[in-house]
């Protein structure tokens, strides 16, 4: 759930990602639908394994990395989190957010996957929205309505990859650039402190 815009900045970074996401920098007619909910199907069967597995948290987690690195463009959602402090970062601390991020949003994505535990993940169809292609799945939960998660998915570094999702109406892009923005504000605007304290997640 995301959290209440407390400051100025949060609504700015709130306000910019709403804009920026409807003008996203993937090629248009590039992907077709087809291609799209096949990379969907793929990662939701391995998504199903591992909630499936009974697995550690841990273990899941670490599952879940491989899932963005197979099928995610975490370069994407990490510099969209980022916003415009990107602008004012060095190249190397640029990277060193990549990578940092990356663990932080396995571990948090993978905790919430996590709670998928004892049901179900379907793929229901794909269409194209903007310049992108939304893949719709059905989550089924032992004793609970089922709920929609929403995969978006474009083929901007080369190759067919989701760049967000939306779970239950929660947006990741928008949220984590928001949760970026006060994570960073409650350090000063330290970038360093920031990915130190993302790499430990």
């Amino acid at each position: 759930m995301m959290r209440p815009l407390n400051t100025r900045r949060q609504f700015l970074f709130t306000a910019s990602a709403a804009a920026a996401a409807t003008a996203l920098p993937v090629p248009a007619l590039a992907l077709n639908s087809g291609q799209a909910q096949g990379l969907v199907t793929s990662a939701v069967n391995d998504i199903n394994a591992i909630i499936a597995s009974g697995g550690s948290e841990a273990a899941m987690i670490r599952q879940f990395e491989g899932i963005f690195d197979r099928y995610g463009d975490t370069v994407y959602i990490a510099s969209f989190a980022l916003g415009n402090d990107r602008r004012s970062a060095s190249q190397a601390q640029i990277q060193a957010f990549v990578g940092a991020f990356r663990t932080y949003i396995a571990a948090k994505y993978g905790r919430r996957f996590r709670e998928f535990i004892g049901g179900q993940i379907t793929v229901v169809g794909a269409k194209a929205v903007n310049s992108w292609i939304e893949v719709e799945t059905t989550v089924t939960l032992r004793g609970q309505s089922p709920f929609r998660v929403d995969f978006h998915v474009s083929d901007r570094p080369g190759k067919p990859v989701f760049f967000n999702l939306i779970i239950e109406g929660v947006n990741m892009l928008l949220s984590e650039r928001t949760e970026i923005g006060a994570m960073l504000d409650r350090r000063g605007g330290n970038l360093d402190a920031l990915i130190n304290d993302l790499r430990n997640t």
